[in-house]
């Protein structure tokens, strides 16, 4: 089983990555789902999909979990019955699971040049250190909306938006670090944010600090 990469940023804190390498029948075999999950995965059109929803579930048990202890509340975050804090992202033939003791949020991302075209919709307050990022400009955008997805994540507030309320200091991509704020409603909320390339993607997750 294709786990690509396992990270323990501290000792609260673990994020797991898997490489979705796997068919749809090899993923389904091994795993039990809940009446409404397998409905879920069975109603999905697109065969990807249902491979990055199933190996989410193969990354539970790398934590220890199944199915069964994953819920999600009315505004659609994941939670643990343990009372653990649990985050989850896919994209393409990636998919990535944090757990930690604290609030947390993960982002997952491919790197593309369409990016560029909707920076102006998730982007305020970045533009004015991304000018001079001409050589990394894209790699750069996708770290800031993996950060904001990730913060999105972790706070799921609706009427939160990307542009206004998620501030990301300035970093250098090859620094893998970098802080991150929410400023929403007169408050301020100050995270720890990680982040690292592979593969042509980006990753990205985010814990209070």
């Amino acid at each position: 089983m294709p786990l690509y990469k396992t990270i323990t940023p501290n000792s609260q804190t673990t994020v797991k990555i898997w490489q979705i390498t796997e068919s749809y029948e090899e993923l389904m075999r091994p795993i039990t789902l809940r009446d409404e999950c397998m409905t879920r995965v069975l109603g999905m059109k697109s065969e990807l999909h249902q491979r990055g929803f199933l190996s989410v579930r193969h990354l539970l048990a790398e934590f220890g979990y199944t199915d069964q202890d994953l819920y999600y509340d009315e505004n659609g975050k994941p939670h643990l019955k343990d009372g653990k804090h649990i985050s989850i992202t896919h994209s393409f033939t990636f998919s990535g699971v944090i757990v930690s003791d604290h609030e947390v949020g993960i982002d997952i991302e491919k790197q593309r040049e369409k990016i560029a075209v909707i920076a102006h919709k998730f982007i305020g307050y970045e533009f004015d250190y991304l000018e001079d990022s001409a050589d990394d400009y894209i790699n750069k955008l996708t770290v800031i909306w993996c950060i904001k997805e990730s913060l999105y994540k972790l706070f799921a507030t609706p009427g939160m938006m990307f542009k206004h309320h998620f501030l990301v200091i300035p970093f250098m991509v090859q620094d893998e670090e970098t802080v991150a704020w929410i400023d929403y409603k007169d408050k301020k909320y100050r995270y720890n944010t990680h982040f690292f390339e592979f593969e042509g993607f980006s990753c990205a997750y985010v814990y209070e600090g």
